[in-house]
């Protein structure tokens, strides 16, 4: 057997135990909580950041199906027609030659409906999506992202 190790305290004898002490425990409780409090919302903003991001690189891809369509066929797809256009043939469609997504279209990172106007702000179509909150305008995570 082993023999423990005996540590003197002020006279009395009390066998070394290899384990940690409820106040060195409490010190690490609370160090890591600092730290979670100081980088979890650093961590969260790059999350939502992330999705942003990967909305804009997903209607950038949208965008091109839509200018492929209208090498094909003459014309940008209708606002009734949509971006559904791109990945099934519309009737009206002479030309048609796809489809133009790859991968068919996508949901949005939220989980919504790319929204697509032929009348958009700057002239050309608009695609977009409704962000996070999935309604028009917002800001941060919940403003809409727009091509």
């Amino acid at each position: 057997m082993k023999k423990q190790q005996i540590a003197y305290l002020g006279g009395f004898q009390r066998p070394r135990s290899m384990g940690f002490t409820l106040i060195e425990l409490l010190v690490v409780l609370v160090i890591l909580t600092l730290l979670a409090g100081l980088v979890g919302p650093k961590v969260l903003d790059q999350l939502g950041g992330a999705k942003s991001k990967t909305a804009r690189v997903q209607i950038a891809e949208i965008e091109q199906g839509v200018d492929l369509f209208k090498l094909d066929v003459g014309r940008y797809p209708t606002d009734a027609e949509g971006l559904r256009a791109l990945v099934d043939r519309p009737g009206a469609a002479s030309g048609w030659n796809g489809p133009y997504l790859k991968k068919g279209l996508p949901a949005d990172p939220w989980g919504g409906v790319y929204q697509y106007k032929l009348q958009g702000r700057h002239g050309g179509p608009d695609i977009f999506s409704l962000g996070g909150d999935g309604r028009p305008g917002g800001d941060g995570e919940d403003a809409d992202v727009f091509n």
